[in-house]
């Protein structure tokens, strides 16, 4: 088969499976197995060799990161029922005060409770938000929107252990030590300049005004005490730097780790810790102890059972796009597609975000675009000419881009925060895509740097 009919037939499987998730609204599981199919039958691979590459892609991806997402679900799920997360907010606002609020939750939030489901992170801090927001003036509330975007969905991809950056790692096969030290290299300084650049664009050209973008009803309600909705309620508190071990433990041994690999040096019997299952099963066990410290029993065993639910989805999705990496790889595309990108009129990794883009702009989710750009790319990604672990960023960066109605966290952020539809799209997707737009430059300058 020509190159040019591989080409096409790769065009139309991954047109195929825009198509069926976000007009037909076939479920994401369906669409990718479906396009993967249709990939494998229409490049010659028939109906044995299809199935095996199926199966042999979703297989090696369980094997890479099905436990680093069960692990990190369980450990978010755990200190979320503790309340961790609201108390370390408490915290750090007494320590910085209001004013300085907004880049509080955006820092704290993109590199501390990244393994918190996005959703979840959502629920839990979108009170407080609200009642913060209006102490800080007529834009508080468009401020303290720009920093929920900035901490939840900038951790969310870049920073392990969140779920998309996790997925995104396993399929391309980096390292996980070095997805987190990259990764944070990239998500803190984007939360950072992300909530400087919003904060500007708020004073002119969006012209945040609270009778237009925030609801009526929702700017005279009391919030109360902005405490989070939830129908688990702690017995008693441990003290905050033991309840946020779980996190600290895991996030210092996998970075230990990958300080050993870089420079070499041997851990001895303490390398075994290091491992980034290890690490995670660790933190996920020592979640576990601490919660039924302060829990009944049953309410940590039903956290648990929360976490799997959540943990599946991701799972299952990421299993099929490596399906499809297989197929591809197994077709001959590989070479093609690496081809493509060598003679491209845009660096790799610029190519790479675009696909991202387009990715979660017609699907409307982070994590699917993600996942799914990772998928197409891991065939090829060690071909292009730079660090695997760079091409991992530049798709999470890219998946950023453009939040709009598609998306269920969008709707799930104008309810909670009590904007209008217009107030969202100031905050929620210009936040998202500034994000978007000021990571890949970094992604770019540690391109030159490494």
């Amino acid at each position: 088969m020509s190159d040019a009919w591989l080409l096409a037939h790769t065009g139309i499987a991954i047109v195929g499976i825009v198509v069926m998730i976000t007009w037909l609204k076939t479920p994401p599981i369906f669409g990718l197995l479906i396009g993967a199919t249709y990939l494998g039958l229409a490049t010659g691979l028939g109906a044995s060799g299809t199935t095996e590459a199926l199966a042999t892609g979703f297989g090696d991806v369980m094997a890479e990161i099905g436990m680093l997402i069960t692990f990190g679900v369980v450990i978010g799920t755990l200190l979320t029922a503790t309340n961790t997360l609201h108390r370390v907010l408490e915290r750090l606002l007494g320590v910085f005060g209001e004013k300085r609020v907004p880049m509080v939750f955006a820092v704290s939030l993109s590199t501390v409770f990244t393994s918190i489901y996005s959703d979840v992170v959502l629920v839990l801090t979108a009170p407080l938000a609200r009642r913060l927001g209006g102490r800080l003036g007529s834009r508080g509330v468009a401020l303290m929107g720009g920093a929920l975007t900035a901490g939840i969905e900038v951790g969310l991809v870049f920073v392990v252990p969140g779920v998309a950056a996790l997925a995104v790692a396993g399929l391309l096969h980096v390292p996980l030590g070095e997805m987190f030290l990259y990764g944070l290299a990239v998500g803190l300084p984007t939360a950072v300049l992300t909530m400087l650049g919003f904060a500007l664009l708020l004073r002119r050209p969006l012209r945040w005004n609270p009778a237009t973008d925030e609801l009526v009803a929702d700017r005279d309600h009391d919030e109360g005490d902005g405490s989070p909705a939830t129908t688990t309620t702690a017995v008693r508190h441990l003290p905050l730097s033991l309840s946020v071990s779980p996190v600290v433990v895991t996030l210092a041994l996998i970075a230990l780790g990958a300080l050993a690999n870089a420079f070499r040096f041997p851990l001895g019997p303490v390398a075994l810790l290091s491992e980034p299952v290890i690490a995670m099963a660790i933190g996920a066990g020592l979640a576990h102890l601490l919660a039924r410290r302060v829990l009944p029993a049953h309410e940590v065993n039903a956290a648990v059972g929360r976490a799997l639910a959540m943990a599946g989805p991701i799972l299952v999705l990421s299993g099929l796009s490596g399906s499809v990496a297989e197929v591809i790889g197994k077709s001959g595309l590989r070479d093609v597609l690496a081809g493509s990108f060598g003679t491209g009129f845009l660096p790799p990794l610029v190519l790479v975000w675009l696909i991202a883009a387009v990715l979660h702009i017609a699907m409307g989710s982070i994590s699917i675009a993600a996942i799914t750009a990772a998928g197409i790319l891991a065939p090829i990604a060690g071909s292009l000419g730079v660090p695997v672990v760079l091409v991992a960023l530049a798709a999470c960066s890219g998946a950023l881009f453009l939040p709009h109605v598609s998306s269920n966290f969008f709707w799930m952020f104008q309810s909670l925060l009590g904007l209008t539809t217009k107030g969202t799209f100031k905050t929620h997707t210009v936040a998202m895509s500034l994000a978007s737009v000021l990571s890949l430059p970094l992604v770019l300058l540690l391109d030159v740097v490494v």
